[in-house]
């Protein structure tokens, strides 16, 4: 009777260890499927039975990393798991793996690594590292930016060097290798995901990382046949659904992205969650049916309050702009900007709302911030380019003063980013900007770049006369006057083309020399020139008659820093000169 007892007793136990194994794969199952919610109720219900359940606190832990959506919520939530975990299961290797991995996020990087050496050596055996152990460091190595790639592959190339047969640790070497070699690691990530799939053919995540290289390789026709893969292998692989509607949607085939969305809802299944309506509402809002877009997403703002992910905010923002709501739009976007997610803000975010705001009246000034902000978040440089050009076409678009100066500020933004490579229009579009803004000092500055930069370039002397005319709106400081000789030498290489021109900036001369200079001789001169351009025109002759009937007088020496002959280079002569008679000068 004893022995029966005890046969029956070690045959429970055995029993409940291999129901507790396969759970802890359920468990997992669910995490590389991306049903999150199903995963963290697996795991829950077995720290329920049995609170130091290591694997299943370090599934947990790893589950809230890829579960939360705010990197510092996400870090927060798993080292409260992870450190109550150390404590009640006696520092196990498996856990302070976990916690190296949090090291990692937070860039504790020398932190890290000593926690998985010490897992490592506290597991390690005559056979070698425990794979469990290996993977979790490989896992934590490679999903953080701050991971030590190579390190990864090394402990992981180790375990399948000798033989180890399991296909999510050739998953995991993959991954190491895409990280460590971007491009050049995609032969090897591609080898160890096909191996994995040797290993086990219906190992729906290995066909995932597949897609997901091929997708990083522009390879459509692979991405779409190794989703396609992972739900025939598992038809409730969540996480290939949630690809493939996305395949879809940017595809602007809606009717199939649509079927995908039904698909990946009812894989979940029975778990449910109000967040599909926001996929959902990202279809009404590519379909443009913007009503029903912000009724979706109301919906889920309705259901979780304040733990509304910020991009729920995002489309609300955006699609009460696109109804012509402003008021709305601007709700949304103040919260989305109270509540951003850093890991999910980009530079459109500022775009929408410099729209926004320029409908809600915003001041220019915010406005001009929200694009100099939202070029910092591009990480590319002709993004952040494209960007802050979208910004000045903005302000241009406008046209007052003030808009004409920003636009200029952004334009000058492009010329410092561009650096040696910034072109000729990208100096002349500032300089330009900051003179239709009547910022002079700044549209000269500009302009003395561009003339040396580009020295043959007419646009130079053209825009260094328009400017100081501007300066010198009464000829008194004669700070055109270079600039009009420098521009009328330009101009005469073709005088067919150039002759309204020529007339004018010659007359400017003419005028200058006669009432300014008291140049006779150099004034005639001048009306000289433009009537071999106009012969039949009545005012410059009746011009050079009045003129030639004056007294000869010779010029007056300019006083300290008054008009001076052109010279190279950029001169700004800037005195008066003494008048004793103004002899009116008229085209």
């Amino acid at each position: 009777m004893k022995k029966t007892t005890i046969t029956f007793l070690v045959s429970a136990l055995l029993l409940i260890s291999g129901l507790q194994a396969q759970t802890v794969q359920d468990g997992k199952n669910h995490l590389f499927a991306q049903r999150y919610n199903s995963a963290v109720s697996t795991f829950e219900k077995m720290l329920a039975t049995n609170p130091n359940n290591i694997e299943a606190i370090y599934w947990l832990g790893q589950t809230y990393l890829e579960s939360e959506e705010i990197m510092a919520a996400r870090i927060a939530t798993t080292r409260q798991l992870y450190e109550k975990a150390m404590q009640s299961t006696n520092s196990a290797p498996l856990v302070i793996v976990g916690m190296g991995h949090l090291d990692l996020l937070d860039n504790k990087t020398s932190d890290a690594r000593q926690k998985f050496e010490t897992a490592l050596t506290m597991t390690r055996t005559k056979k070698g590292d425990n794979l469990d152990i290996v993977n979790a460091v490989g896992r934590a190595n490679t999903e953080a930016k701050s991971g030590d790639f190579n390190y990864a592959i090394e402990k992981l190339q180790v375990a399948t060097d000798k033989g180890e047969k399991n296909a999510e640790t050739f998953v995991l070497l993959g991954n190491a290798y895409r990280k460590a070699r971007p491009g050049e690691g995609g032969g090897e990530a591609f080898r160890n995901y096909k191996k994995a799939l040797e290993l086990n053919p219906n190992f729906s995540l290995a066909s995932l990382r597949l897609a997901k290289l091929f997708e990083s390789q522009k390879n459509w026709e692979l991405v779409l046949q190794y989703l396609n893969d992972a739900t025939a292998k598992d038809p409730k692989f969540t996480a290939a659904y949630f690809e493939l509607f996305y395949y879809y949607f940017y595809r602007l085939d809606y009717p199939s992205a649509e079927a995908q969305l039904q698909k990946y809802i009812e894989s979940k299944l029975p778990e449910k969650d109000v967040q599909d309506e926001f996929l959902y509402s990202q279809l009404c809002w590519a379909r443009k049916d913007h009503n029903c877009a912000t009724t979706r997403a109301e919906s889920v703002v309705a259901a979780l309050g304040s733990k509304t992910k910020p991009k729920v905010y995002r489309l609300l923002a955006d699609a009460y702009f696109q109804k012509g709501d402003f008021a709305n739009a601007k709700k949304y976007s103040d919260e989305f900007f109270a509540k951003k997610n850093p890991d999910d803000y980009i530079s459109y975010d500022h775009k929408l709302r410099a729209d926004i705001m320029s409908k809600t009246g915003g001041t220019t000034d915010e406005i001009f911030f929200n694009y100099l902000q939202g070029s910092v978040l591009d990480t590319v440089l002709s993004s952040k380019i494209d960007f802050l050009k979208q910004g000045a076409e903005f302000f241009k678009a406008k046209g007052d003063s003030v808009s004409r100066i920003r636009e200029g500020d952004l334009r000058l933004e492009v010329v410092k980013l561009k650096g040696e490579k910034a072109n000729q229009r990208d100096f002349f579009d500032a300089g330009f900007a900051y003179y239709q803004g009547k910022n002079y000092e700044k549209a000269d500055s500009i302009f003395d770049v561009y003339t040396v930069k580009y020295p043959d370039e007419v646009y130079g002397p053209m825009m260094q006369y328009n400017i100081h005319r501007a300066l010198d709106s009464t000829m008194e400081k004669g700070m055109a006057v270079p600039w009009a000789e420098k521009y009328l030498v330009i101009l005469e290489k073709d005088t067919a083309k150039n002759k309204k021109t020529i007339i004018g900036v010659a007359s400017y001369l003419a005028s200058y020399h006669a009432n300014i200079a008291k140049d006779k001789e150099k004034a005639l001169e001048y009306l000289r020139k433009m009537l071999v351009l106009d012969p039949t025109n009545e005012v410059i002759k009746n011009n050079i008659s009045v003129l030639e009937k004056a007294p000869a007088n010779k010029p007056p020496a300019p006083a300290k820093g008054g008009a001076q002959p052109a010279k190279t280079g950029n001169p700004k002569p800037s005195a008066k000169a003494a008048i004793s008679k103004e002899i009116p000068i008229k085209t």
